[in-house]
């Protein structure tokens, strides 16, 4: 798939880490509509290795030095979670188009600085949730819309990772915790498909890894989601589904069910006495390969086409709002109101 516009876009990406490193692979060598002129990480050897690898000509170890480079036309944000609210401030005064990942920051004050910096400099923003553009996803997006299921009255999704992350990575501090880190997926598909939650209950609990007791955080949570007009959901995240990585959503309509996911990776099985076997997902990488890809390259095409964007920073900020409030009615054993977390 290509532009109409035939001028390539020229990107500048921030944060180097796995992902990143990724993104500026997608954009260097898999997406027609894009060129990368520039990458930025603190890390200085690491940004020099990335641009030597992917012949990228400028490598830079702070974001406001990408940001103001004349030739980068736009920015693509891949670095930590905390980071997020100023980059994108800066990209926004900067008036160039940005892409960001999820999640847009971990506190909803952050949100609003980035959310007022974007609307002020009228600077295009894309917000990153890879999982809508999913071949899946997006296949049960359209068949529900089609009313293939009737109404939708049940939302389910499960979200299990085959390990935990480095403490490090998974420290509350710098992730937001397992609800923000890994629920955001989940509650931001759930608004995607069934509209503004109400309420949220919770409860979860160190069941598998008694050192994320170290760091503030939990292993296991199951979040129940009432909806505004009535419809229920629920939600369950586990960093111990060592088998492999198993990512499901169900819905659950008056006239049908759909269901998205899958566990075998290749489309090989063996059968031997009492016994029938296959392989599974390995990780986040493989299962959303090809949505990580489509989704970059339609940032770059709604901005080379002067496109609207799918997914804004409201949609990041309200899912965000939902992680936040199942955080806090684990904390407090409480049904927490959504519009009650500012």
């Amino acid at each position: 798939m290509t532009s109409t516009n035939r001028t390539r876009l020229k990107v500048g990406v921030v944060g180097l880490g796995r992902l990143g490193k990724v993104y500026v692979r997608d954009l260097s060598a898999r997406i027609v509509d894009t060129t990368v002129v520039a990458v930025a990480d603190t890390d200085r050897a690491r940004a020099a290795d990335v641009a030597k690898e992917f012949d990228i000509p400028k490598a830079y170890t702070s974001p406001d030095e990408l940001i103001a480079d004349r030739d980068v036309d736009a920015v693509v944000i891949v670095s930590p979670t905390h980071t997020h609210r100023d980059v994108v401030v800066a990209a926004a005064r900067s008036k160039k188009p940005t892409f960001c990942e999820k999640p847009p920051a971990l506190s909803l004050a952050e949100c609003a600085a980035m959310s007022d910096a974007v609307e002020k400099s009228g600077a295009f923003f894309q917000m990153g949730f890879m999982r809508r553009f999913d071949p899946g996803y997006a296949a049960a997006k359209e068949k529900i819309s089609q009313g293939a299921i009737g109404r939708p009255v049940v939302f389910k999704s499960t979200s299990r990772d085959p390990f935990r992350p480095s403490l490090e990575y998974a420290n509350p501090a710098s992730s937001g915790g397992i609800m923000v880190d890994m629920g955001i997926h989940d509650f931001d598909l759930a608004r995607w498909f069934m509209g503004d939650v109400d309420s949220v209950s919770a409860a979860g609990a160190v069941l598998a890894y008694p050192e994320m007791a170290s760091i503030g955080d939990i292993d296991n949570a199951i979040a129940t989601l009432v909806f505004a007009d009535g419809r229920l959901g629920v939600i369950d995240l586990t960093r111990n589904g060592v088998y492999g990585y198993d990512i499901s959503t169900e819905l659950l309509g008056d006239a049908g069910t759909i269901r998205v996911g899958y566990l075998r990776e290749t489309p090989i099985v063996t059968m031997t006495k009492n016994s029938v076997t296959h392989d599974t997902v390995p990780y986040f990488m493989e299962r959303f390969e090809r949505a990580y890809t489509i989704q970059l390259q339609n940032f770059a095409q709604n901005v080379l086409n002067d496109r609207v964007p799918p997914v804004v920073i409201k949609d990041g900020t309200e899912a965000l709002r939902i992680a936040l409030a199942a955080t806090a009615a684990h904390r407090t054993g409480q049904p927490v109101k959504v519009a009650s977390i500012q």
